[in-house]
């Protein structure tokens, strides 16, 4: 069994609680909110109202109110997107970056664990902390939020060893999961080209919220022609934005183009092969689809 666990340094928290909280998520994020319970968490995303990507996160049921688990780089942004939204709502909206940290670590491990369950999603208190079975993909592992003055002396009792974060960030790019760069995606492609709809992201019974309606325009009348893919480099260098070329005929777009990246691709397109080498104006890559994404 892997013991390795990855301090994931590059993710914030932020709480929101208060009277209105649930029905304040509830009016924003893609997902339904009365699936996070105290043993249950969700993926989610606030979009734009067009449905665009602008931020997603993991919600987490703590104490009276949600936990929202997001990249750091995106933090500060979603804490004043959710104040904009708020209103008069009574809701409390707190940045416990400083405190509180993430931790990841194998699907075998969190099995071996007392009080787990193989349930995407389900959450458990470990010593008071809570710890969550990815709601996206178990393959991604589970995840441990935590104050950080306890964080070590809990790993040393779940018997964890700190590991190199690059590890977890290459495991979920190959998985097809974006790690990190979030920012990079923003107002470029719509929530459902992010494949949230596979990644439990997407809710389509729950009423409105923020960009639904473009969302379910595009599920219901079959129009998603394009996907979020992750890259894998043969050589060369990418750029954000650049065009990607099968035999001269475009068939996507570059937009993470980082140490983990990824394109939008027409993958429809009778011009895409995922077989085929594909070009870009300075580097040449796989486009890779993931096991769990059925195209």
């Amino acid at each position: 069994m892997n013991n390795s666990v990855y301090i994931l340094e590059d993710r914030s928290i932020i709480y929101i609680n208060g009277a209105d909280a649930k029905d304040f998520l509830q009016n924003l994020i893609s997902n339904d909110i009365n699936k996070v319970t105290d043993s249950s968490s969700c993926f989610a995303s606030l979009l734009t109202p067009q449905g665009k990507f602008l931020y997603e996160f993991i919600v987490v049921k703590h104490k009276l109110g949600f936990f929202i688990d997001c990249e750091k780089n995106q933090c500060n942004e979603i804490f004043k997107q959710l104040n904009l939204y708020k209103i008069r709502s009574k809701v409390e909206i707190l940045n416990l970056s400083n405190e509180f940290v993430v931790a990841s670590f194998g699907y075998k491990k969190y099995l071996s664990i007392e009080g787990s369950k193989d349930v995407l999603g389900f959450t458990f208190k470990y010593r008071e902390d809570p710890i969550i079975l990815d709601p996206r993909n178990k393959n991604l592992g589970a995840r441990l939020i935590i104050n950080l003055e306890k964080l070590y002396l809990s790993l040393k009792k779940l018997n964890l060893k700190d590991d190199n974060v690059d590890n977890y960030y290459i495991k979920s790019h190959k998985l097809g999961v974006v790690p990190k760069n979030l920012n990079q995606l923003q107002n470029k492609l719509f929530g459902i080209e992010c494949n949230f709809e596979e990644l439990n992201g997407i809710d389509f019974k729950k009423g409105c919220y923020v960009g639904q309606e473009n969302t379910a325009r595009i599920k219901l009348k079959n129009k998603l022609s394009k996907r979020l893919l992750p890259i894998e480099v043969i050589e060369g260098k990418l750029s954000e934005n650049e065009k990607i070329y099968n035999n001269d005929v475009e068939i996507g777009k570059i937009l993470i183009c980082d140490d983990y990246p990824f394109g939008l691709i027409k993958y429809q397109d009778k011009n895409f092969d995922k077989n085929q080498t594909f070009k870009s104006n300075n580097g040449s890559f796989k486009i890779m689809i993931p096991e769990w994404l059925k195209i």
